[in-house]
């Protein structure tokens, strides 16, 4: 039983880390965006924006990946270790999810690369628009699926 708690602890301390590395990417999304959509004039002429999108494709990709393919399988792992009931959480957020996904992906469709930048430069703003908008809706819905399936644990295995 002793070992089974201190396995518990070790694996909550794991993906905690693993949960905090993936914010501060998020904060480095946030960031690059910023910059993206604080530039207010937007000309194909205009290297550094291209550089800068590009940038930010790279980070939304992958963020958005890590989140697919890492974390939320880790705190879906969690959850049935801790033996939660977390699959009505899952089955109701990730699907929310979903959208941002899709359209985080077609954002890097359209802006990957300095060509496509160029090609696409008259649609930015609105498209930048789109992104943060379900940005922010996926980053509350990944705040709930980590309070609701690791934050609830810390007192456990404390």
């Amino acid at each position: 039983m002793l070992t089974e708690a201190r396995n518990h602890t070790e694996q909550w301390g794991n993906i905690d880390r693993m949960i905090s590395r993936w914010l501060k990417e998020r904060q480095e999304l946030i960031v690059l965006y910023c910059k993206v959509d604080g530039l207010k004039q937007f000309s194909s002429k205009d290297t550094p924006i291209s550089i800068r999108v590009q940038a930010l494709c790279d980070v939304l990709i992958d963020y958005v990946s890590a989140g697919h393919f890492e974390i939320y399988q880790m705190l879906m792992k969690e959850a049935e270790q801790f033996k939660d009931d977390y699959q009505n959480t899952i089955d109701r957020i990730l699907p929310l999810i979903q959208h941002s996904t899709e359209l985080a992906l077609d954002f890097n469709d359209q802006y990957s690369s300095a060509e496509l930048c160029d090609s696409n430069m008259d649609k930015l703003a609105r498209d930048l628009n789109q992104l943060g908008e379900k940005m922010v809706e996926r980053f509350d819905l990944e705040d709930k699926l980590i309070n609701s399936l690791h934050t609830c644990h810390r007192d456990m295995v404390a």
